[in-house]
């Protein structure tokens, strides 16, 4: 039987969960700010955000920009959950990356539709900023990350950006890893960044059907680069470096 390390999102997760569990936050209040969190656990405002999504996704709390998180009940939801990213084998990996691939291009083409001057600013800023990380891992996973969530919300769909939200911080490992790998591979950096471009670019253009092939190409190569056998779908080239 496997034995994992517990990460500090889950063990912060766990204690605000029992406080809510047990009604030191009381249904309808409040938790503390995310600089008052932070500064309670000793831990950054990063997985300070993780744990309030995950509880979020649990159905323990809502947020509400400029309101914070507040807690809506003390049992949590049923409802649809995936797996935490330490229980996934390599089969379930993989088929989360190929609901992935399906969610993002539709969220990219979405976005190549709705997106507004200010979401492609935003976007082009967060390219930049990968750009100049390419080799620093933590940033890199990061501005990685931001950049998928930019392009959620510029579909101008809150669902669509939360649900994309929670699969990213499921899949946090998965991602660090593969950008771990990539770093391993001379100018394989570049080329991942050029996908990025490329999804950028046909956003930015309003062509929908090039924006979500462009992210099927990066998704693909993405399990790829994580060795994670993928379902039969249609094969795209990779694109010219």
């Amino acid at each position: 039987m496997r034995t994992r390390a517990i990460t500090l999102t889950e063990q912060v997760t766990r204690q605000l969960r029992a406080d809510i569990e047990n009604g030191i936050y009381s249904v309808g209040n409040r938790l503390p700010t995310g600089r008052q969190l932070a500064d309670q656990y000793g831990v950054s405002a990063a997985v300070i955000r993780e744990v309030t999504e995950h509880l979020r996704s649990q159905g323990f709390v809502e947020t509400r920009q400029g309101v914070g998180c507040t807690v809506i009940s003390r049992t949590g939801s049923a409802g649809f959950q995936l797996p935490r990213e330490p229980d996934l084998g390599r089969t379930e990996l993989a088929d989360l990356y190929d609901l992935r691939i399906d969610l993002e291009s539709a969220a990219a083409a979405l976005a190549a539709t709705r997106r507004s001057a200010a979401d492609v600013e935003t976007l082009s800023a967060l390219l930049q900023r990968l750009k100049a990380h390419l080799y620093d891992a933590q940033p890199a996973v990061d501005l990685d990350a931001a950049f998928h969530i930019g392009i959620a919300s510029a579909t101008h769909n809150p669902y669509y950006r939360q649900l994309l939200q929670y699969m990213n911080l499921q899949l946090h490992e998965a991602v660090a890893t593969a950008r771990a790998n990539t770093l391993l591979q001379a100018r394989l950096p570049e080329a991942v960044h050029k996908e990025h471009e490329a999804i950028f670019e046909a956003i930015r253009e309003g062509d929908a059907n090039a924006a979500r092939q462009a992210t099927i190409v990066h998704l693909q190569y993405a399990a790829q680069r994580l060795g994670l056998a993928l379902r039969p779908r249609a094969v795209h080239p990779r694109p010219e470096s």
